[in-house]
């Protein structure tokens, strides 16, 4: 935060931007420091001057802070995506993370029938069920069972969302 004694002689990047005199009790002044300008140069084009000032007067000041680190989170956002804005960096993050667990999934069932396949069964494997959901996902259900030859209990859900398969119940899904 910028203190009151350097209001007057360096303004704030939002009273420079504006090309006004930055006074002591400005608004802007503890959130766009004047070595920021881009950040309010942005706020700026995204929200206007006014509608920033008036909502930092309507915010507590506690959270003002916030609201400017928001502020400028967005409006970055909304100059690289004008559609989407920081939602649309939200949705790939998410895809993301939805491939990534997909993905750990495989890899963990994949572990799971390398390590059957390497200990000499004495005890078969249960079936597991599956269906087609309404995403056109095949989805496994059923108990899991016990195989004392694969470490114990695991899951049906190591096998969740998985695409091959006819999806019919009894199907044992090539396991």
């Amino acid at each position: 935060m910028a203190s009151s004694s350097g209001y007057s002689s360096s303004p704030c990047a939002a009273c420079k931007f504006l090309r006004r005199k930055c006074l002591p009790d400005c608004i802007f002044a503890p959130y766009f420091p004047p070595e920021e300008p881009q950040k309010f140069a942005n706020v700026h084009k995204i929200f206007g001057a006014s509608n920033v000032s008036k909502l930092l007067n309507e915010v507590l000041p506690h959270q003002r802070e916030d609201t400017v680190n928001s502020l400028a989170y967005e409006a970055e956002a909304r100059l690289k995506d004008p559609v989407y804005g920081c939602v649309g960096a939200i949705s790939v993050l998410q895809r993301q993370v939805i491939r990534l667990q997909k993905e750990l999934e495989a890899t963990n069932a994949d572990l799971i029938q390398y390590t059957c396949r390497e200990m000499p069964s004495t005890v078969s494997r249960p079936v597991h069920y599956r269906r087609k959901n309404n995403n056109n996902m095949v989805q496994v259900y059923g108990d899991g069972g016990f195989d004392q030859n694969c470490g114990g209990y695991y899951h049906p859900n190591a096998w969740s969302n998985v695409h091959d398969g006819d999806g019919q119940e009894g199907d044992d899904g090539g396991m």
